[in-house]
């Protein structure tokens, strides 16, 4: 059986479990395969780029959506007359759609795929004269594949790790204790943190603005270790890397890479600046999913951000937000929990009645409405009232241009100020007020450094990115169900936890079928 690849715009390749040859046969855009295609570095580098490209199918149903949902942070949103699985995120329900949770597997595990081919075809090129090149290239190839590993970790527990492309005979693998799934993840982020140069993509607008570097693979070690030690009660991440070890990666990042806070909060968002945008590639990115607004109007391309219309204000254009599905309404508690002065609430959060704009709810049948959406990632009209969007020529449902911060200098910091709480409180103290300091344009918030002061923290300054979901896991299952349950708003804000599902999601149906029983759904599903 001969295994194809596609070069840039590979398609889907079957999901992991499969074990039809729909997983490793696909019918090839060009006649290159395996065999003939990885010859030279430039081969090489092309397939890396297609490990790059998964990162770009951030959409419905996808890791940031699916999280901010099941977190305090949001209800389920979309529109009246959609469909229950938002509405089964956010409760903890599985019934509707047993494949409500395909995409973030089938992604994760598809830019899996793509970063083991590059590793495996690595030996067979000639490097003569490009030795270091080559050692980049693992190093991100490695870097990506952990990505893709950790998502699917902290989505779905134990999962199927793999550093390899599968065998036939392996395509009903189960899943491996969480210990070596995180062992792969720490050993491959730490490849690429002790491999790859010092350079700063973002900085000086740099055409290598998005790829991986040295100071995002040193942070994402902090964020593994943080995650996989308080939700496991372990002491070190699976015996690859010590805390002390942990924390010297994250004061590197905070001391010597030449990232930093921008000075005014807004101006990180386009929504929320749109005439002081600072731009895409600014210093306080460390590692960003990058997307093009070409305005092609192309489904068959994943260039164009897909996840801002769902979040984007529902039925029209309204004052200067773009129009959408209206999902993942905010919670008002997380509005609420902002003090006075902080500018980062009316940076991250539309309220429409603040604001002046009128959302006539009748008319737009939205789905818990709570007067509250998401202001980062709001996709923006002109000057004309016209969605930026359309008027570039595009479709507004896949050609959103504004790129999705993975990781931010001020998570940095926070990583570093929980680290270091124990062994260094003046460090970790300076950087935990660096961040207040900057919410509140002045020194005067400072405060203790504590677990619950910095979670707190991690929860304003990172709203509505993907963290707060998993630092309430990590932080116990208790805390979750006292942040997460909600009652007394009318029965459709209820919420409850579930602890007996340990946080995890339910895995597709029908991976578990595809495996013949090896895999297992999660408790509580």
């Amino acid at each position: 059986m001969k295994k194809y690849i596609k070069i840039l715009g590979i398609a889907t390749l079957g999901i992991m479990a499969s074990c039809s040859d729909d997983f490793i046969e696909n019918s090839p855009y060009t006649e290159r395969t395996e065999d003939n295609f990885y010859k030279t570095p430039d081969d090489a580098f092309e397939g890396l780029v297609a490990a790059y490209d998964v990162l770009q199918r951030e959409g419905y149903g996808g890791f940031l959506m699916v999280s901010e949902i099941a977190s305090d942070n949001c209800f389920g949103g979309f529109g009246t007359a959609d469909n229950q699985v938002s509405l089964e995120w956010d409760r903890f329900e599985y019934g509707s759609d047993l494949e409500m949770n395909r995409p973030v597997w089938e992604i994760s595990y598809m830019g899996i795929y793509r970063a083991n081919i590059v590793l495996e075809n690595l030996d067979g090129i000639d490097w003569t004269g490009n030795e270091d090149l080559r050692t980049q290239y693992e190093a991100e190839a490695r870097f990506l594949r952990a990505h893709y590993h950790f998502e699917l970790a902290r989505m779905f527990g134990e999962i199927v790790p793999l550093d390899h492309s599968l065998s036939p005979e392996e395509f009903e693998s189960p899943r491996a204790p969480a210990e070596e799934t995180y062992a792969l993840i720490a050993e491959d982020f730490k490849f690429a943190a002790d491999n790859l140069s010092d350079d700063n993509y973002s900085l000086n607008n740099s055409a290598d603005y998005g790829r991986v570097t040295k100071w995002a693979a040193e942070a994402y070690l902090a964020k593994t270790f943080l995650f996989y030690t308080d939700y496991y009660e372990t002491s070190d991440l699976a015996g690859v890397v010590s805390k002390q070890e942990a924390t010297i990666y994250i004061n590197d990042v905070v001391n010597n890479s030449g990232h930093e806070l921008i000075e005014d909060f807004s101006r990180l968002w386009l929504a929320s600046s749109i005439d002081n945008y600072v731009g895409e590639g600014n210093a306080e990115m460390v590692w960003a999913i990058r997307f093009n607004g070409s305005g092609n109007g192309d489904w068959g391309l994943n260039e164009g951000n897909r996840f801002q219309v769902n979040i984007a204000t529902r039925g029209s254009n309204l004052g200067p937000y773009a129009y959408g599905w209206g999902g993942a309404p905010v919670n008002p508690e997380l509005y609420d929990a902002y003090q006075i002065g902080d500018t980062r609430r009316d940076a991250t959060i539309i309220n429409y009645e603040e604001e002046g704009l009128e959302f006539d709810n009748d008319v737009r049948s939205q789905r818990q409405h709570t007067g509250l959406s998401w202001k980062k990632y709001a996709p923006i009209t002109n000057e004309a009232g016209e969605a930026v969007v359309a008027a570039n020529g595009g479709d507004i449902q896949i050609d959103g241009y504004e790129d999705f911060a993975v990781i931010r200098f001020s998570d940095v910091l926070l990583m570093a100020a929980e680290l270091n709480m124990d062994s260094d409180q003046g460090f970790a103290k300076d950087c935990l007020d660096r961040v207040r300091a900057r919410a509140f344009q002045d020194d005067d918030h400072s405060i203790a450094v504590t677990k619950e002061n910095i979670m707190e923290e991690r929860r304003l300054e990172l709203a509505l990115e993907g963290k707060r979901y998993f630092d309430l896991i990590r932080w116990g299952l208790d805390r979750a169900k006292q942040a997460i349950d909600n009652s007394g708003d009318g029965a459709q804000f209820d919420v409850t936890f579930r602890t007996e599902t340990n946080g995890w999601f339910p895995i597709p149906q029908s991976q578990i079928l595809l495996s013949n029983g090896a895999i297992e759904q999660n408790p509580g599903w």
